[in-house]
Order: structure tokens, then C-alpha cells, then sequence
């Protein structure tokens, strides 16, 4: 049996006093803007000015970008994982390496409020995440929400914390990130946030740590008050080796496209480090975070992001896996690794597990066009001319082309790949990308269609459960499993509500309503289910005083089997 997360949801009442805020006319004084980029040294200049014995070591910041101890740009892809509530589920790092990861942010306790994560288990998240070429970002969960949670700790006991395992993340530069402390202030006096970061920055590079620091901010992460984009600049100039990343916490406090752009403009405009070190697409009590707007903008600006969480929550509407079963992914699962602007599509594995060349930024040429052979029911064959490069290529991606997006279904290593779980009798567009040591990717191919043999249908099994209740209204989930032997693709999902209830807000596909009755069209990242594969739709609804689950299920017009 799953345990529940021991820690508050990770939405926060920010959304409502946001507007709150709003209402009263709140005015945030100092914030970030164009002309506070020049307001320190950056780059050659900033590292010449550090005291001797502070030089970059590993990751570091320059001219406000993270990058690797060879000076190559790293863009942080990647999930959170709750290893100190979890820590029998090692298997975890593995499986998002497999899904197209390049960091995972991992939840760790200094004993004030869990137990306590000691060296030697420090040193062997670290070492797996070494294993899985992950990135490790590391941090103190402890912390969330002081201020406002009485049980929080302080981030001088988890500096603390980070100084009882000097020995454990010496000469770990390269590979880990420490995340000082998680949502260190809630949302009572966030200003109060300022001078406890500062001062646990400085504790730590006078205790000798010359790691990457990152720092949460205030309001349970989502800087609703805008303390940490005020004060970001004095924050920063604390830190002698310049070394340090902000992070922000996005949830339902970013609902509009307006707020989540111009948060991360000003950042980038100022030439401050951020990365999204947190952040969740399904709604809430609280509000819809916009999560098609952050993974794009990160994208356009080349800033990291880190979803939550892989699995294991309290509220498992945020779980990308479900019961931590790579094969199970969630609605939103789907959409963080395989939707556009995803972790498939755009993480980079770090340089520092590949050898990518120092400064290497011109992409290779593009692949030739493929070719497709060996094309039965389910599978194809595609074979192309090899791209050229500088330095070297190391890999292909092949991705299938739906109109104006793309979907990656295939990595290479070679300029040919097999594609199988296809669904039968159904034309497919492809194209093929190739990318080098230092993560640059070359031009698309030329796109070749072809269209697989007819075979057989494919059987189902539907699985409804609701996931919560509230006077009114519910959030329910719909599970589509594929119990045939071919790919399920485009479907059509059917169903009646016997208690006249509605669907208000769906996410992992579209529903229309006629009467009771109820049809479901998928998203573009779940439009494809792979045989004994499945996906999830998630919607919140409204109802009366019953809520009875449907009985019976179609797709495409024929029964499913329920589950």
C-alpha cells in the first residue's frame, strides 16, 4: 500500500491572497528590470574579482547561466523525488533516466521535522545518481512554509545540515546541486526571507562548500509578494563565488501566460540565474496553473524546470507515475515527459557524462531523409544519412510530425531506428534530428509518411475513480488501458453520468456533452496508447447529492471491459 506524503500539498493558499493582494493594490518596490543587469560583474570579470580559493569548481554560474565545469550550457529537465519518505524506491532515478531526464531534485530531511538522511545515504543517492548520469540536485524539505507552518525548520539548521556533509559531497561539484532549503517562508511577513537566505549562503562557502547553490523563494515557493525578485540582486552579491540559482515554485499562483513570462523575463533581463525547481499543471481549489506557458517559456529563455513529483503524493493528482510504475504514466505525467516542450523532447544530457567539447555550440547538419522499410502492422524500419559535425555526432531522435507538432518516439545512436507499438492500418509522418556531445541539435530532415499494414482491433479495460469531493463538485480520473496487442490511436472514449453530473475542466483530452452522455477526444500526448499500455484523462466536475461512478464504457463505438 502507497503511504501518503507527509507535508503540506504543494499548492499553497497563495492563489487567493495573491488576489487578495491584488485587491488592495499591493506595490512591490525594486523589482527586477533590464537595468539591474548591470548592477554587478558577470562572467570573466565577476570570476577575476572572487577572493583567492573561490574559483568555479563544476557547475557554476556565468553571465547569468548555469553551466558545467567545461563552460557548456546545462538546462536542467528533469522531475522531484521523494526519497526521504521513500527511500526503498531506488528504482525511481533509473526510470526517469529512461523517460529522457537529465537532473532530478531529490527531497531529503535534516532531522528537525523527518528523519533524518545521514551521510551514508547522502552519498548513495549521489552515487546512483552518478549511475543514471542524472544531475543531482539535493535539498532540505524541512524548511517548507516557516513562518506560517509551526513543524518548519530553519535554513541555519539546514546549513547545518549541508556542513555535517562536507565529506560526502567533496569533489561532487560536477554532478550536485544543493537546494539549501524547500519553500523556506510561508506566506506570514514573507519579507522576513531575505536575511536568513543571505546569511545561510555565506555559512555555507565559509564552512568551504563551493557547490551551486540554490535557493527557494518565499510564499510557499511561488513569490506571490515578490520578495525574491525584489531582493534577488542583494542575494546574489552575498555569495563571493557568484554560484547561485534562484528558484521558483509554480502552481496555481500562475494561472495566466502574463504572469508566468513576465516572472522569468525579468530574471533573464537582469542576467540572474532561475530555474523552475518546482511546478504542477492539474487545478485546484485554488486555481489552473498555466503549465503549457511554463514549459514553452522555459524553453524560449533555455531555463531549467523540475516537475513534481514522480510519484507518491498526497494528492495523487500530482502524481507523474503512478505507484512509481514507469509504464503507468498519469495525465500529467504524459504531458511533463512527452507533451510539447517536454522532457523528451528537450533535455540534454550534462556534458560531464559524455565529454562534449569546451564551447561547443554549432549543431551538426541535418540528417538525411529517412526511408522506411520493413513496414508491417504494428512496427517500421527507418534508415537515413548519417549528419556531420565538428566535434562529433553522438545521437538521433526520431520524431513523429502531427501537423505543427512533434512527438519523439525513438532515440539512435546510429542513423537508422525500428519503430514498434504502431497502431495498424494508420499513416505516420516521421523526421529525424541529430545532436552532439554538448547537446546541440541539428535541423529536422525531410519527413517521410507511410502508412502500416491492416491488422486487428484492439481490446480495452476503462478504470473511473474519484479522486476527491467537496460540496458541488468532485475531480474524478478515467484510466484507458490497451489490453490488445497493437497500439490504440486517435480514440474516441464514451460514457453516461447517471447522476446528471458535469465535466467542468479536463485535462489529458476534451469532452463534449449530449445529455448525460459523455465523449472524450484525447490530447495530443495521449493520443496513443501502446499495447498493455494506458493513460490518464483527469477532469473536475460538478454534481448534486450522488455522485455514482458509470457503469459502462465505449471506445471508438464498441464496449470496454471496466476495471
Amino acid at each position: 500500500m502507497r503511504t501518503a506524503r507527509r507535508t503540506p500539498p504543494k499548492r499553497s493558499p497563495g492563489g487567493l491572497l495573491s488576489g487578495l493582494a491584488a485587491f488592495l493594490g499591493l506595490v512591490v518596490p525594486a523589482v527586477l528590470g533590464p537595468a539591474a543587469a548591470h548592477a554587478a560583474p558577470a562572467g570573466p570579470a565577476a570570476e577575476a574579482a572572487r577572493p583567492p580559493g573561490t574559483a568555479a569548481a563544476g557547475l557554476h554560474v556565468r553571465d547569468g547561466r548555469l553551466v558545467e565545469g567545461n563552460g557548456n550550457d546545462f538546462v536542467m529537465r528533469g522531475v522531484n523525488h521523494a526519497h526521504t519518505w521513500y527511500p526503498g524506491e531506488t528504482q525511481s532515478l533509473a526510470d526517469v533516466k529512461a523517460l529522457g531526464a537529465n537532473t532530478v531534485r531529490v527531497v531529503l530531511s535534516d532531522g528537525h521535522r523527518w528523519t533524518r538522511n545521514d551521510p551514508a545515504d547522502v552519498a548513495g543517492v549521489i552515487d546512483r545518481c552518478k549511475a543514471n548520469r542524472l544531475i543531482c540536485v539535493l535539498e532540505v524539505h524541512d524548511t517548507t512554509g516557516y513562518g506560517e507552518e509551526a513543524a518548519a525548520g530553519t535554513l541555519d539548521h539546514a546549513a547545518d545540515y549541508w556542513i555535517s556533509l562536507r565529506d560526502v559531497l567533496a569533489g561532487e561539484e560536477d554532478y550536485v546541486i544543493v537546494n539549501i532549503g524547500n519553500e523556506p517562508w510561508g506566506n506570514t511577513d514573507p519579507a522576513g526571507w531575505t536575511a536568513p537566505t543571505i546569511a545561510a549562503v555565506k555559512k555555507l562557502r565559509a564552512a568551504g562548500l563551493q557547490h551551486t547553490i540554490m535557493v527557494d523563494a518565499p510564499n510557499w515557493g511561488q513569490d506571490w509578494q515578490g520578495v525574491m525578485r525584489a531582493d534577488a540582486r542583494s542575494v546574489h552579491e552575498a555569495d563571493p563565488t557568484g554560484n547561485l540559482v534562484f528558484s521558483i515554485h509554480m502552481y496555481s499562483v500562475f494561472d495566466t501566460a502574463a504572469e508566468i513570462t513576465d516572472y522569468l523575463d525579468a530574471f533573464v533581463d537582469a542576467g540572474l540565474p532561475l530555474v523552475i525547481g518546482e511546478f504542477g499543471g492539474p487545478p485546484d481549489q485554488w486555481g489552473d496553473p498555466d503549465e503549457d506557458t511554463m514549459l514553452a517559456a522555459a524553453e524560449r529563455l533555455r531555463l531549467g524546470y523540475l516537475a513534481w513529483s514522480w510519484s507518491g503524493n498526497t494528492d495523487p493528482v500530482l502524481d507523474l507515475a503512478i505507484d512509481f510504475d514507469p509504464d503507468r504514466l498519469s495525465s500529467w505525467g504524459q504531458r511533463v515527459f512527452h507533451g510539447a516542450d517536454g522532457i523528451a523532447r528537450t533535455a540534454r544530457e550534462a556534458t560531464v557524462f559524455g565529454g562534449g567539447a569546451p564551447g561547443d555550440t554549432r549543431a551538426p547538419t541535418a540528417p538525411g531523409t529517412p526511408a522506411a522499410s520493413a513496414v508491417t502492422a504494428t512496427s517500421a524500419t527507418l534508415t537515413w544519412a548519417a549528419a556531420t559535425d565538428d566535434v562529433g555526432v553522438t545521437g538521433y531522435d526520431v520524431v513523429r510530425v502531427t501537423g505543427g507538432t512533434e512527438t519523439r518516439v525513438a532515440a539512435s545512436t546510429t542513423p537508422t531506428a525500428t519503430l514498434t507499438g504502431l497502431a495498424a492500418g494508420t499513416a505516420y509522418t516521421f523526421a529525424v534530428y541529430a545532436r552532439d556531445a554538448a547537446g546541440n541539435r541539428s535541423p529536422r530532415s525531410a519527413t517521410v509518411t507511410l502508412t502500416t499494414e491492416k491488422g486487428g482491433g484492439a481490446s480495452c479495460s476503462v478504470g473511473y475513480r474519484v479522486v476527491g469531493e467537496w460540496p458541488g463538485g468532485f475531480q474524478g480520473e478515467i484510466t484507458l488501458r490497451n489490453t490488445g496487442t497493437t497500439a490504440l490511436s486517435g480514440w474516441t472514449l464514451g460514457f453516461t453520468f447517471p447522476d446528471g453530473q458535469t465535466v467542468s475542466h479536463m485535462w489529458g483530452g476534451t469532452a463534449t456533452r449530449n445529455g448525460a452522455a459523455v465523449s472524450v477526444v484525447p490530447a495530443s500526448y495521449t493520443s496513443t496508447v501502446p499495447a498493455n499500455g494506458t493513460v490518464t484523462v483527469g477532469f473536475t466536475g460538478g454534481r448534486g447529492t450522488t455522485n455514482t461512478a458509470p457503469t459502462a464504457f465505449t471506445l471508438d463505438g464498441a464496449p470496454c471491459a471496466t476495471s
